[in-house]
């Protein structure tokens, strides 16, 4: 249990909703962003001396229904859902096994994607397996080692990451890469690589530190991305994970956007690639 990032955790969150979204009235006197203590624990139905003594990192470690309980009046995500009862020393679900052997059954899709940019990540964001075009696009991730394998840490120490987006989507990129980091280690457990990332990013990234403290947990499920070509400019596409069961590796597709240019640009790559 770790009581001053769980004591946290519960206090964003309660700050970051607002009365009126769980049926609340506002008084002309409320001061306090969010919600108070007092209305959490009403929610949660528990005592509010309980509830502070969580916030106040002296509380013995919850036990699983008052964390549900907690969950609920919190209106917390799946992934957040998941974070907490990490936080409090328990695990939703069994953690990942993040082997590095590719999966048989991503792989055989992989291989019949000529087309369009496709590669097999782990869930911290390690490049097992790309295709001819994701390597044209994003150069070989496969060949990095240590914490580089990453492409959420190369994002916080790496500038030549960053060269391949346009900066007006740099810090929505960098706040889905921390949600996409702390969902991974919260579903995953104590990963020794995973928390050695965070502890770097920690040391050096003031921006990274920045946004951990907000603690933002999400996994990413599909959106929106613009790459830069070196030759041919900014190409647009929609991606799209097809998760494992088990959601520790990922096939990401990229196909182009509709409305773009992007499907002209992606087949003079293919020719300069593949021809």
């Amino acid at each position: 249990m770790d009581r001053a990032e769980l004591a946290d955790f519960l206090r964003t969150r309660r700050e970051s909703i607002q009365p009126a979204d769980v049926g609340i009235s506002v008084g002309q006197r409320r001061r306090a962003p969010g919600l108070r203590r007092e209305e959490v624990a009403w929610l949660a139905g528990m005592s509010t001396d309980y509830y502070a003594r969580l916030e106040q990192q002296r509380a013995v470690q919850p036990s699983e229904q008052i964390l549900i309980a907690v969950a609920r009046a919190l209106r917390l995500t799946a992934e957040e859902h998941a974070h907490l009862f990490r936080l409090a020393g328990h695990h939703a679900a069994p953690p990942r096994d993040r082997s590095q052997q590719i999966e048989p059954a991503l792989l055989r899709v992989l291989d019949r994607l000529d087309d369009t940019p496709a590669m097999i990540v782990t869930d911290i964001a390690f490049t097992l397996a790309q295709n001819a075009l994701a390597t044209a696009l994003f150069g070989d991730e496969t060949s990095y080692t240590g914490l580089a394998r990453s492409s959420y840490y190369r994002w916080f120490t790496d500038d030549s990451a960053r060269a391949l987006s346009p900066i007006r989507e740099h810090a929505i990129h960098s706040r889905l890469n921390v949600a996409g980091l702390r969902a991974a280690l919260s579903a995953g457990g104590e990963d020794p690589t995973a928390t050695t990332m965070v502890d770097e990013l920690l040391r050096r990234s003031p921006e990274f530190a920045s946004l951990w403290a907000e603690h933002i947990v999400a996994e990413r499920l599909g959106d929106e991305k613009t790459v830069i070509h070196p030759e041919l400019g900014e190409i647009e596409f929609d991606c799209q994970p097809l998760y494992l069961e088990n959601r520790a590796q990922a096939l990401l597709v990229m196909t182009p956007r509709a409305g773009s240019n992007a499907s002209e640009k992606l087949r003079l790559l293919q020719l300069g690639t593949l021809g």
